[in-house]
């Protein structure tokens, strides 16, 4: 054998191994490769979506917290208007009422005072038809001298 003819026919069988694996063989792997890294790209995209709906999930979600405080805030103030609201007629009604009664009970002593004035104008003017029938030693007679009686009773 010829050291020339067997590096020669090397050489065309590499040759034909290298066509072989350009027409047959390496479209296949390239196909298989461009398409893990479109499957690697969309991954990485669908990544990068995620992780910007994350942060506007988070965003929206701070949002959401901040307008639940303001109504959280929004209610204590109004129930503090209203707790203030129902102490103020609370006390309007009580002082009201405190003033009815503070009539009422004027009123009451004021007949109680007129129904005293009253008893003791009879009380005084007994007395004193028993002391002028003392003094007298005689018996007044209380129906014939009433009208002078009603008049002491009115200047008692």
């Amino acid at each position: 054998m010829n050291i020339n003819f067997t590096l020669f026919a090397q050489a065309i069988v590499f040759a034909a191994f290298i066509w072989f694996t350009v027409r047959f063989v390496w479209p296949p792997l390239l196909r298989a490769i461009e398409q893990r890294q479109k499957t690697i790209a969309d991954g990485l995209a669908a990544g990068e979506r995620g992780r910007q709906e994350l942060e506007a999930a988070g965003k929206r979600a701070h949002d959401e917290l901040a307008r639940a405080r303001e109504r959280v805030s929004e209610i204590i103030n109004s129930a503090e208007k209203r707790d203030g609201q129902m102490l103020e007629e609370a006390k309007a009604a009580a002082r009201a009422e405190a003033e009815r009664i503070i009539a009422a009970a004027r009123a009451d002593i004021d007949q109680q005072v007129g129904k005293a004035r009253e008893m003791l104008r009879e009380q005084v003017a007994s007395l004193a038809v028993a002391g002028a029938e003392k003094i007298l030693r005689r018996e007044v007679n209380a129906k014939a001298h009433a009208e002078m009686l009603d008049q002491l009773k009115k200047e008692i």
